[in-house]
């Protein structure tokens, strides 16, 4: 037994899990957790690779634990393409496969025998593993691998709570692990959505009062675009948390109009170092300070580094570029600071779009696009052009026509931002490129 898995039969009959109108309590969690140890993993033994064909579920979540009890080394994969499938199962060197069909578990044995350093580590220590695909929306996926006995014991010792939560970030996502660990590990109450549909989350929302909604800017927008918070009663919300990409100010100045009994707190976290310990500087900023004794930062020529004690053991099919050879995380992300110790997110180092010379930084063009009443969604990016070598493209959801729409948008511009900023080709689309975590797509292959 470990602490985790010991402090459901504290919580015994505290309901642990809603999914599909179906309730689970921590005793009931327990006691599956039991029976899949005494079952299907006879036939896996401690240290094997195991990929999980799902994304949440009772099943699932019984999975995940059952398989870091017995100190499996652990590949959650919620894409339902064959070949993302398959290219995840050969890079994490995975020998078990286990895909959840409704309430069964289907096991498969594959044929890898080749075998990797650091998984081998993490075998002869006997501790669990995890690993994680980045979301590739700028290449290949790198798959990084942690120590999950490391990982999950980050969330030891928090206080016990009632609280309704829903897990709306994904299985195979920092984030959405992230809060799958901290509803565990507080006694609390996960909901799980069938779906991400903007309008059946928001009847979650409702329906289970809700306070806490981790979520990210763009699924934020998505709520007031499709005016689910007039369809459904939110007014239970308490916090909402956001991250995994720039928030415009417009944008969060909108939201705090809309739920103004919400506090908001921007989160921040890789996949590499882990979900850092944050706090805003008011609910209408979008400056935060990193408050975790777990994790170090420095600014390095405007660019965040970090290093954490949860950070990877490394990659198992990319170089380790990314971190400095003292272990310094490069994470990409330019910041702005202050003397006082707040930071502010202002893009990323790849999706800066060189015009000429001259630096622009998608997010800060949308924050003044977002301000046009007709505008309910921008994405800014970069297109090549023979003259300056890239230049600034945006794609709007508006009501108004292309040509209308390119006019008031440079207008709107003309006095708020450099020229070179102001886009040059305005595309109106009936939603901006996100992908299943959503995350803007600003890299146009």
């Amino acid at each position: 037994m470990n602490w985790v898995i010991d402090n459901f039969k504290l919580f015994d009959e505290k309901v642990a899990i809603i999914y599909g109108s179906k309730e689970y309590t921590y005793k009931q969690l327990y006691l599956e957790i039991t029976k899949i140890n005494n079952t299907l993993l006879s036939d896996i033994k401690s240290g094997e690779v195991v990929s999980i064909l799902s994304d949440y579920s009772f099943e699932s979540i019984v999975l995940l634990l059952a398989l870091y009890q017995n100190k499996n080394i652990i590949v959650p994969i919620t894409t339902t393409v064959q070949k993302e499938i398959t290219d995840r199962i050969k890079e994490s060197y995975t020998s078990k496969i286990i895909n959840i069909q409704d309430t069964k578990y289907i096991l498969e044995n594959t044929q890898q025998v080749e075998e990797h350093p650091i998984i081998n580590k993490l075998q002869l220590e006997n501790k669990a593993g995890l690993i994680l695909f980045s979301s590739g929306s700028t290449g290949k996926p790198k798959a990084m691998i942690h120590n999950l006995d490391n990982l999950i014991d980050n969330y030891k010792d928090k206080k016990a709570k009632a609280l309704n939560m829903i897990l709306f970030l994904m299985f195979d996502h920092i984030g959405g692990l992230n809060t799958l660990f901290n509803i565990l590990s507080m006694g609390a109450t996960m909901i799980i959505p069938n779906n991400r549909n903007v309008d059946d989350v928001c009847k979650l929302l409702q329906d289970y009062k809700i306070r806490v909604l981790p979520s990210s800017p763009t699924f934020l927008n998505l709520i007031l675009m499709n005016k689910s918070n007039e369809k459904y009663d939110l007014n239970s919300l308490r916090m909402i948390t956001y991250g995994t990409e720039t928030m415009p100010e417009s944008l969060l100045l909108k939201l705090k109009e809309n739920f103004p009994k919400a506090k908001f707190l921007q989160t921040f976290g890789t996949s590499e170092t882990g979900i850092a310990n944050t706090s805003s500087k008011s609910s209408n900023s979008t400056f935060m300070k990193i408050d975790d004794p777990e994790l170090q930062y420095k600014i390095v020529e405007n660019e965040l580094w970090l290093k954490s004690k949860t950070q990877v053991m490394g990659y198992l099919n990319a170089s380790m570029e990314s971190f400095t050879e003292d272990g310094w995380f490069k994470t990409g992300d330019l910041v702005e600071n202050t003397e006082d110790g707040f930071i502010k997110i202002i893009g990323r180092s790849k999706e800066v779009i060189n015009v000429g010379g001259e630096k622009v930084l998608p997010n800060e063009v949308e924050s003044v696009i977002l301000q046009i009443k007709e505008i309910d969604d921008a994405m800014v990016y970069a297109e090549p052009n023979i003259i300056t070598g890239q230049t600034v493209v945006c794609e709007v959801v508006t009501i108004l026509d292309k040509k209308i729409a390119k006019k008031v948008i440079r207008q709107f511009c003309k006095d708020k931002l450099d020229s070179y900023k102001i886009p040059t080709k305005v595309n109106i689309v009936n939603k901006t490129s996100f992908n299943n975590r959503f995350k803007k797509i600003r890299i146009k292959s």
